[in-house]
């Protein structure tokens, strides 16, 4: 919450909100390096690199695009719809990756109801 309520402002204080992001990763970045460091030394960043694939690239420009999105909506709609709007949409993407995975065997009749509740609740919530 207290994210939430800052990188706003210091995205207000700058030219732009790529500022903000890039100062939210940089102390990001710097203290999971540092706990890598302390827990396994250089065998951590060994592992690290060793890591490193296109595929495991892809979930940081995803939560890089979910920060952004954050960012801009709640200079935009405010902190409330732009939560109910992100978690609306995390949702949808989910029960149709559980359902590709799974043939659909996850998603019954109260799976959708509380969905479509949400889905409700969001419009209702964006709308105010």
């Amino acid at each position: 919450m207290i994210q939430n309520l800052l990188m706003p402002q210091i995205s207000a204080a700058t030219s732009t909100p790529i500022i903000a992001m890039a100062l939210n990763s940089v102390v990001g970045l710097t203290l999971l390096l540092s706990l890598l460091a302390a827990r396994s030394g250089t065998a951590g960043f060994g592992e690290l690199t060793a890591a490193l694939s296109w595929r495991s690239l892809i979930p940081g420009l995803l939560g890089t695009f979910f920060v952004f999105a954050s960012l801009i909506g709640y200079q935009r709609l405010g902190a409330g719809a732009t939560i109910s709007v992100l978690v609306t949409s995390q949702l949808i993407g989910d029960l149709v990756a559980d359902a590709i995975r799974t043939g659909g065997a996850r998603i019954d009749a109260a799976t959708l109801v509380g969905a479509v509740m949400l889905g409700v609740g969001t419009v209702l919530v964006a709308r105010g």
